[in-house]
């Protein structure tokens, strides 16, 4: 019985309701998401009322950041609840960026997280600390790659001040904002709660880069990783991804940050298969028929390959 209720909570923090994955009528992209429309950055610049920073602990000389939702995190769907007791059984491209650069990775990244709530633990989150209609998230049933207390945010900001020759960081953010607004607006997030919704990504990116750059000094490699579509061959689905990832370029180039095209990554990867992810084995495939909306070992590789791409011949210092 405990177990089935720990299933459901988790369910649930992956914005999985109705039999079907929340925005499918949108037709999104990737982790599970939607934020609110307002955004927190500059009222908070820092998760205000989270408590103290935490001590950043890690094995070895690290060299790599990864920071964002549950693409960065590399959830997938497992058959029990005591495999999501072990981190170790997800995986997602910042580890395939740390093989191939021979960098030491130290993965924060947090299934269902918002922009806002990457700055602020009290914010709208889609799955992360709670899910869009306020009940348990993923970090109270479930076990991070790193355990820290606060925001995702500020234990970057902290981490950086500590290890301040990290050679990258990489970011994956704002997707959950689209699922969560998609969910909890009257319009679905299809008219002026989409526009709103996308001004609060890009003022919450512009708030997470300033502190990366400004409170915590990094100096070094940013990456922003773009996000994919379900089906390229709809533009019901490419549409709002291409609006999101608008609304993410702007605060990119402000902060010196590097676009990882992630969309344009996918688009290749499933041109044979007319633009549909799932049928090009880029989405993990579901039992119940269909795909997840998370990638594939394949499709993580895809979006390793472009955040390579985006790094080219430059040298990680």
């Amino acid at each position: 019985m405990i177990l089935a209720v720990v299933a459901g909570l988790l369910t649930a923090a992956f914005a999985l309701t109705r039999g079907r994955i929340i925005c499918a009528a949108t037709s999104l992209l990737l982790i599970s998401a939607c934020s609110s429309p307002t955004a927190v950055g500059a009222a908070h610049p820092i998760a205000a009322g989270t408590g103290p920073a935490p001590t950043v602990q890690v094995s070895g000389e690290p060299s790599y950041l990864a920071l964002g939702d549950s693409i960065a995190f590399g959830y997938r769907p497992l058959p029990s609840f005591a495999d999501y007791r072990n981190p170790a059984a997800f995986t997602a491209y910042p580890e395939d960026v740390a093989r191939a650069l021979k960098l030491n990775l130290v993965n924060a990244a947090c299934p269902g997280e918002t922009a806002a709530s990457m700055i602020n633990t009290g914010a709208p989150s889609n799955g992360c600390e709670t899910n869009a209609r306020g009940g348990a998230g993923y970090r109270s049933i479930a076990p991070l790659h790193v355990s820290y207390r606060g925001s995702q945010l500020s234990y970057a900001v902290r981490y950086l001040q500590q290890h301040p020759d990290t050679q990258l960081v990489t970011i994956g953010i704002g997707a959950n904002d689209l699922f969560r607004c998609e969910e909890t607006t009257a319009d679905h997030c299809a008219g002026p709660d989409l526009g709103r919704t996308l001004a609060g990504v890009t003022a919450n990116l512009d708030t997470i880069l300033s502190a990366l750059r400004n409170q915590a000094r990094y100096r070094h490699t940013l990456v922003v990783v773009t996000y994919y579509a379900l089906n390229y061959g709809k533009a019901a689905s490419v549409t709002p991804v291409e609006a999101l990832n608008a609304a993410l370029a702007g605060p990119a180039a402000r902060y010196g940050a590097r676009l990882a095209n992630g969309f344009a990554a996918f688009r290749a990867a499933s041109a044979r298969a007319g633009g549909n992810t799932c049928a090009a084995g880029l989405r993990i495939k579901l039992a119940s028929g269909g795909c997840d909306l998370h990638p594939t070992t394949r499709g993580q590789q895809v979006l390793a390959a472009a955040v390579e791409a985006a790094l080219g011949t430059m040298a990680l210092r």
